[in-house]
């Protein structure tokens, strides 16, 4: 039987935001964020190769670093797990850290960053929230 693919029981539902973009993928909480940042960006790289969008109000995009140029992945959880608004709390994660030892838990979201591997500094996580409110607006105006 072909278990290539298949899923593990104690896999983590996790879902990485940037910008309008959410990617779920599935991962094994002792994995080492620099597995699953090699995966993210895989998956990056082919499903958006033009960049990723920031919002759906602007036309501008991130756009993604070349293959040749060495990166880092920074990764947050919110401040706030029921609004997002409210901002994201850098996990400082170093390569060999692992969602469990970050206390990350199933069906998390994680907002996540692309910088170059020297950049030390303090990072911009950029995701873009909707307001359920100006839809309910422009219906009340027809």
């Amino acid at each position: 039987m072909d278990t290539e693919g298949a899923i593990d029981d104690t896999a983590l539902s996790l879902r990485f935001k940037y910008g309008v973009h959410t990617i779920l993928l599935f991962v094994d909480p002792m994995q080492p964020f620099s597995e699953i940042s090699t995966t993210l960006l895989a998956v990056v790289r082919e499903r958006f190769p033009r960049g990723l969008t920031i919002s759906h109000a602007s036309p501008h995009s991130t756009p993604l670093p070349r293959s040749d140029v060495d990166v880092r992945i920074a990764f947050a959880l919110p401040v706030n797990a029921t609004d997002f608004s409210q901002g994201w709390k850098d996990l400082n994660v170093e390569n060999d850290d692992n969602p469990l030892s970050k206390g990350v838990k199933d069906n998390a979201v994680l907002a996540f960053v692309i910088v170059p591997e020297d950049d030390n500094g303090e990072v911009e996580f950029v995701v873009d929230v909707p307001d359920l409110d100006d839809g309910y607006e422009e219906e009340e105006e027809e």
